[in-house]
């Protein structure tokens, strides 16, 4: 899109831009190294929205295109109401626009500095953080940046985590099933983080909540020294001081939360059993979120979700980025999902939904599980990474036009690669419209 078409000074003042000729940009909000955020307004319905703005040079030059295509991919997987929840994203030619929820009340870091939170009240955040942190968990996902600075609080002094810039998928672990990259805030994370070994992300993130829940209620860091080597040490042995006010529950689960070995440290599901955080716990409820992808080790699920007739609704920009190969989004992000991957239909999805699970048995796969317009298919023959497994969804457009994505949940690339390109065309030529990257997806 021409930077001229995407972005218009406001006859209302010189400061504010209009974007798109959907959103009016005002003033800026907070600034990081390649991004800057201001505060927005929707046109059509006057809600206010937070637009993150990446200059597309800078992110290119650095080598961060992969990291800002994972955070789009992971914001969109996450919608809950204690996470800031990712609207549409858009670009020019230099620049790519996050359009987010705003949360007005700011960053909870704000509330620490000025000193301890009162029991009840750094309970129902730490609450909060765990139900939302446990719902990412559940779709694959693995925050490991978590600390106040990245938590906001909104009007109704209910917690929003932000900020998925580190965080993983599935596809990052490797053979091994664990995670291998070092990022995060030293203060925050995990021993098994800083060792450089394999560590698993959702022990990781627990550890995390650990280091946040003791910021809250004593307001400063358990583990702190002016030599970054004898503060890894302390984090390595666990060892802190709790403060005389924080209340004897409380300090028996830090004491569970802050353990070295990741294999004897607590769990979600035991933490949302301990009776200190049962204390007025109430489960958020999350609607039309499709079940998640992987199975959850028997923990508590948080989500309830509703069965729905129709399939989620698919950002329009969300398929032309996905899909166009002239639009300036998809040039900057190299979409992995491969040619054949992902096409539009105008059949009807439930329609869409019985196609997809008759083609499964001509091909020799097992259909896992069909509901909310998600099909999990498994091969029966075993391939170089075992059994090949694909996932896919139904996406509505409008209600004449669906979109279907399929992504690999097993297996090996190369043969799900071949299995797109040589099995799923042929079997499904009859319902699509068009398939990505080809040119007449345009005229949507």
């Amino acid at each position: 899109m021409d930077e001229r078409a995407g972005i218009q000074n406001s006859s209302l003042s010189d400061s504010r831009k209009i974007i798109f000729k959907k959103y009016e940009m005002g003033r800026m909000l907070g600034q990081g190294t390649f991004a800057k955020v201001y505060y927005g307004k929707n046109l059509a319905t006057q809600e206010s929205v937070a637009i993150k703005v990446i200059n597309k040079e800078q992110v290119k030059k650095e080598g961060l295109i992969e990291q800002i295509q994972r955070e789009i991919s992971i914001m969109r997987l996450v919608r809950h109401p204690h996470i800031v929840e990712l609207k549409e994203v858009m670009a020019t030619k230099a620049r790519v626009f996050f359009v987010m929820e705003y949360v007005r009340g700011g960053e909870l870091f704000a509330k620490v500095v000025k000193g301890k939170l009162k029991e009840d009240l750094a309970r129902k955040y730490f609450q909060q953080l765990v139900s939302a942190v446990d719902f990412c968990h559940s779709r694959g996902v693995y925050h490991r940046d978590l600390k106040p600075e990245n938590l906001l609080v909104d009007e109704n002094e209910d917690l929003k985590v932000s900020d998925f810039g580190l965080s993983s998928l599935p596809e990052q672990r490797r053979n091994d099933g664990l995670l291998h990259t070092r990022c995060g805030t030293p203060a925050y994370v995990a021993p098994e983080v800083l060792r450089k070994r394999g560590y698993d992300g959702s022990k990781a993130d627990i550890w995390s909540c650990g280091v946040v829940l003791f910021v809250l209620l004593s307001g400063y860091l358990p583990f702190q020294h002016e030599n970054v080597m004898k503060m890894y040490r302390k984090i390595f042995k666990a060892e802190f001081e709790f403060p005389p006010w924080i209340s004897s529950d409380a300090r028996r689960l830090i004491s569970k939360l802050l353990v070295p070995d990741p294999e004897k440290r607590i769990s979600i599901a035991e933490i949302m059993r301990n009776p200190w955080f049962q204390k007025g716990f109430k489960h958020p409820v999350v609607f039309s979120i499709a079940e998640p992808s992987g199975e959850k080790n028997g923990e508590l699920e948080l989500v309830t979700s509703t069965k729905s007739s129709s399939p989620p609704f698919f950002n329009a920009f969300e398929i032309i980025s996905s899909m166009s190969s002239g639009f300036d989004l998809s040039n900057l992000f190299e979409d992995k999902r491969k040619q054949g991957s992902l096409f539009t239909s105008k059949c009807s999805a439930s329609s869409i939904m019985e196609r997809l699970e008759s083609m499964a048995k001509k091909l020799n796969f097992n259909v896992l599980s069909a509901k909310e317009f998600k099909v999990k298919l498994q091969g029966k023959a075993e391939g170089r990474k075992g059994k090949l497994a694909v996932t896919a969804e139904v996406f509505e457009v409008v209600p004449e036009v669906a979109v279907v994505a399929f992504s690999k949940s097993a297996g090996d690339t190369l043969e799900y690669a071949k299995f797109c390109e040589e099995d799923l065309r042929p079997a499904l030529k009859d319902i699509v419209w068009s398939w990505q990257g080809e040119n007449n997806c345009q005229q949507l």
